[in-house]
């Protein structure tokens, strides 16, 4: 390993061991990762460097890892595999999520959490036939949302074009359409919810957000406008000390905690939005506002 990738990936290490924070961790590993593969690009001769560089894309540490052999995950019943080699799981539902540069392949507590929390809303009951998974990833949530309530609309979005490109190749592998028709998952790219076929396909009556507290605090305003009355927001992504502000930022827009669970320091907390009593002017972003948050990626 090159000195300088050394020097991220120490840095990454320390940032874990003083808690600074998931995203900063990941982008770290993530550059020392590139510089590994740049490297081995340039030391292949011919045409293998070209193929060097190409195999890189699309791929980080987490890649390198399940190329080792991630375990898969269950989580309600949603088995998650990140290896097409992985036997399938009898009486679940199988999913097949390669690691790779976009987040959510279900190893994650944060992913599991929402996993098992939409598989316990079906098991009550619950309806979903609009559905926005903002800061999918690699998609899972959208296609665990999609097998769940088969008959509904569904858009995912990430800021990253690779992730969503990524996601395409996801659903093509775990048989899930891609369109804007009913039982279908229309992608895009967006920072949060600043797209206009977010914006027009809403109000949602499940909006999924599994991404980092900050983000979620910023994009409160939004993502509650973008939910029906009565509707439901999952939120994860989160740390357990930081459950307070964020559940403070979107009580202000009118929703309320339905559920939480966690595993270990990471909850899941289900909101519902209360529906109005009388007339009431509705509520719009203020001028300037465009529902955007730069910078953030599904866990």
């Amino acid at each position: 390993i090159p000195a300088d990738a050394a020097a991220e990936l120490e840095l990454a290490l320390q940032a874990r061991r003083d808690a600074v924070g998931v995203e900063a961790t990941l982008v770290m590993l993530s550059r020392a990762f590139e510089q590994v593969v740049a490297v081995h690009a340039d030391r292949t001769p011919g045409d293998g460097g070209e193929q060097a560089r190409r195999a890189g894309r699309g791929r980080n540490l987490t890649g390198i890892a399940g190329q080792q052999g991630l375990e898969a995950v269950t989580a309600g019943r949603f088995h998650v595999r990140n290896l097409a080699s992985d036997p399938q799981a009898p009486g679940h539902v199988n999913l097949l999520i390669e690691a790779s540069r976009a987040f959510g392949t279900g190893q994650h507590e944060t992913t599991a959490g929402c996993l098992a929390m939409l598989d316990r809303m079906r098991r009550v009951g619950m309806r979903a036939r609009n559905i926005a998974d903002i800061g999918t990833g690699t998609g899972l949530l959208a296609f665990a949302a999609l097998h769940l309530w088969p008959r509904a609309h569904a858009i995912a979005s990430d800021i990253d074009p690779v992730a969503v490109e990524i996601s395409a190749d996801n659903a093509r592998a775990n048989g899930v359409a891609l369109g804007s028709g009913a039982g279908q998952l229309a992608l895009v790219t967006a920072a949060g919810a600043d797209h206009a076929a977010i914006i027009g396909r809403a109000p949602y009556d499940l909006l999924i957000a599994n991404i980092l507290a900050g983000p979620l605090i910023e994009l409160a305003p939004a993502l509650c406008a973008l939910v029906e009355e009565g509707g439901t927001i999952l939120l994860a992504g989160l740390l357990d000390s930081q459950a307070d502000a964020v559940l403070a930022a979107y009580r202000a827009q009118g929703m309320r905690l339905a559920e939480r669970s966690d595993r270990g320091d990471w909850p899941t907390l289900r909101l519902r939005k209360r529906p109005r009593i009388g007339w009431k002017r509705p509520q719009r972003l203020r001028a300037g506002a465009r529902g955007e948050a730069p910078g953030f990626g599904s866990l």
